[in-house]
């Protein structure tokens, strides 16, 4: 599997990665997907920080979350929807893979600069798709994706008209 940056991802689609990280600001917490050691989902809070405009997931010592990334780094972060279900700012997730960052002068930085509780792991994010899932005009679902090395795909689908409209 190739790997990719956020700021790849951010090179390749700027507004789109704009959109998603004001999306993921909008709530101090969000869910996280991993998997456990027989392969079935976790779901649990975090918070996702944007350090140095790179989204980045700290967890505390040794947390379920934590040893399930270790173990297999595929993760999903799904932003907080907010209050009701009006969804006006969009569904938005990034799945990939989670690096756990060990450098002591990362991390001294890391410390320096946002204070976390210590002891803690972090981990930067590998985006392998971003996806934002919203209503245009009322009554059309727009469902944006991307992947490492291919263009942003949108598709629009009408709940009046039943009608399916696919572009960049």
């Amino acid at each position: 599997m190739t790997t990719t940056t956020w700021a790849d991802f951010r090179t390749a689609e700027p507004a789109f990665a704009d959109t998603v990280r004001r999306r993921f600001a909008l709530h101090r917490h969000h869910v996280l997907a991993t998997l456990r050691a027989d392969g079935s989902p976790r779901l649990t809070g975090l918070e996702v920080d944007f350090w140095r405009d790179e989204p980045h997931l700290g967890m505390m010592p040794n947390s379920r979350k934590a040893l399930d990334l270790r173990r297999d780094p595929r993760f999903c972060v799904h932003a907080n929807p907010g209050p009701g279900a009006e969804m006006t700012d969009g569904d938005v997730r990034i799945s990939g893979r989670a690096v756990e960052i060990t450098d002591p002068e990362v991390l001294a930085r890391f410390i320096e600069e946002r204070t976390p509780p210590e002891p803690f792991h972090l981990f930067r994010v590998e985006p392998t798709e971003v996806v934002r899932v919203g209503l245009e005009g009322g009554d059309t679902i727009v469902i944006s994706t991307w992947h490492p090395g291919r263009p942003l795909r949108t598709i629009r689908r009408g709940n009046d008209e039943g009608t399916l409209s696919e572009g960049g």
